[in-house]
């Protein structure tokens, strides 16, 4: 079965800091992002959205059920799809890296399609939706950044 690769860059003005922090926040999600709900349905091992942790999101009709893989405070957040979407391995890693005062957003994902001959139609829509939830994280990480503490 042939895998499908999305790969995703944004800049932001803010810092791999701000940037994780929003990311390991299922529950704000919603805020910047076209989901429609969070929820979460069980705690990591070490803290509530570990690794681990088993997070729910809701947008219109499609409810998709993720696991936390991977923490590396200011430099990555993983994550596996665990229902939703008649996809395999599906596999999201947001990698951070310094650069020109803010940061670089890779969101990178990889999958099998379930039905053979769907992939490409599943890579052309995440990629769009992956593109919309990078592009409000970068966007709201400089607004969050640009507040006076």
């Amino acid at each position: 079965m042939a895998r499908k690769e999305i790969d995703v860059r944004v800049h932001t003005t803010a810092s791999p800091a701000v940037v994780y922090a929003l990311l390991v926040d299922g529950a704000g999600w919603p805020g910047w992002s076209p989901l429609g709900s969070f929820e979460l349905e069980r705690p990591g091992a070490d803290e509530p959205e570990g690794v681990g942790a088993i997070r729910v999101f809701r947008t219109g009709r499609v409810t998709s059920r993720e696991r936390v893989v991977e923490r590396v405070p200011d430099r990555r957040f993983s994550y596996e799809l665990l229902s939703g979407l008649p996809l395999r391995d599906y596999r999201a890693d947001v990698d951070l890296t310094p650069e020109g005062g803010g940061t670089a957003i890779r969101w990178h994902s990889t999958f099998a399609a379930k039905v053979p001959g769907t992939g490409w139609l599943y890579r052309r829509a995440l990629g769009r939706f992956i593109g919309q939830v990078a592009a409000g994280l970068a966007a709201h990480a400089a607004a969050t950044a640009a507040r006076p503490s």
